[in-house]
């Protein structure tokens, strides 16, 4: 199984969340998501809440394909475009090798358009932390 699930506020820098441009990049972001034509089983969107755009990425798979790889396009773009950006994704994947293996997450960081990759402090270990 092969499962991701984070969310990006989105702003182009660290003090103001639109410097005149944002929703032109938007747009990009909105073309690269639809060009990607993520299967069924991902949510891709980019939506308002209160006036400020986020990016919610969902998706569950019976292994890693290219839900995987299109997800990685998705936050280069961001981090790249939108310097701003803050948010997580959280992975999990039965055939991750160590670490952090395959039972469980890994956390990419998205902070001051750097993309770090973390261990999960809160539901790692899988077994025994969230499943038997």
């Amino acid at each position: 199984m092969y499962e991701f699930h984070g969310w990006f506020r989105l702003s182009q820098t660290t003090e103001e969340s639109d410097t005149g441009q944002l929703d032109a990049i938007i747009d990009e972001l909105n073309e690269l998501v639809v060009g990607l034509d993520f299967p069924t089983n991902v949510s891709a969107e980019v939506t308002v809440l209160n006036g400020e755009y986020y990016l919610l990425l969902h998706g569950v798979a019976n292994r890693r394909r290219d839900e995987a790889v299109g997800m990685r396009q998705v936050l280069q773009f961001v981090a790249r475009r939108l310097p701003g950006s803050y948010g997580f994704l959280y992975e999990k994947d039965e055939e991750m090798p160590v670490p952090p293996g395959p039972n469980a997450f890994r956390v990419h960081v998205m902070a001051r358009g750097e993309i770090t990759e973390r261990l999960d402090p809160f539901l790692s270990p899988i077994r025994p932390v969230v499943e038997d």
